[in-house]
């Protein structure tokens, strides 16, 4: 099965060149979001949809009505949320139409779930993590703020791990059920661009992955322990998660 949407994919990356103007025209559409999304949705199953995008003659305006718009461009507005897909064909047309729109990931279901947290604070949690041997999965990356992919978990499964904790640093965020990821090559709502820290690896002891596993996720419980451990031990008794 993986090797046949692997082969329509290609199909769909060959006809869209066809409609890529030639040099020196002006138009030319961003192909490596449509390119992104379709990997996403068709080798590994991971629900997408367009974000609003921008506005304006600087693009520095949400193409939402709100004008104080807290993450501009990043979130999703028309179509909503629950209109993601891993239908090739749909999104094929969302990006067609809209091909600067940026790749967001439905969390949650049998999608993965994130946890993120400050950029300086998360590069920092990583070396640590690394060097206490845990194997951790997809990182994305933007300017201010690292999330670590999980295996999904529901909204009661992380209420109880919560709650099971004496204290959680405040900085961290939980994309779960109902949520939603920027995914790279995205441009981030702050600036820049959004990018894999560690890019989605297959894992072998997975049937269902492409080339005979899919990404590998850590589980949610091991994770927020460790950064939570992570986070403890700053001057003053704060947290080296801080923002």
């Amino acid at each position: 099965m993986r090797e046949i949407l692997g082969r329509r994919l290609q199909r769909l990356r060959d006809r869209l060149k066809t409609l890529r103007p030639a040099p020196g025209q002006s138009g030319d559409p961003a192909l490596p979001l449509l390119d992104a999304a379709l990997t996403c949705a068709t080798v590994r199953q991971w629900p997408v949809l367009p974000g609003v995008g921008r506005s304006g003659a600087d693009s520095g305006r949400c193409a939402c009505p709100d004008p104080d718009c807290a993450v501009p461009g990043a979130h999703p507005f028309d179509p909503g949320l629950l209109a993601a897909t891993t239908d090739p064909r749909m999104v094929t047309w969302w990006w067609t139409n809209r091909p600067t729109a940026p790749v967001l990931l439905a969390t949650g279901g049998s999608a993965p779930c994130a946890v993120s947290l400050p950029a300086n604070a998360a590069a920092r949690a990583v070396v640590r993590l690394d060097a206490q041997g845990m194997r951790l999965g997809p990182i994305v990356a933007t300017p201010t703020r690292w999330a670590l992919l999980v295996a999904p978990y529901s909204l009661e499964r992380l209420g109880e791990l919560l709650y099971a904790k004496d204290h959680v640093p405040s900085s961290l965020r939980f994309h779960g059920e109902g949520g939603y990821l920027l995914l790279p090559p995205s441009p981030a709502s702050g600036g820049g661009q959004v990018r894999w820290e560690r890019a989605p690896e297959d894992d072998p002891a997975d049937p269902n992955g492409s080339d005979g596993g899919g990404p590998w996720l850590p589980e949610v419980e091991a994770v927020v322990h460790a950064l939570v451990e992570a986070s403890t031990g700053a001057s003053g008794g704060g947290s080296r998660l801080a923002y």
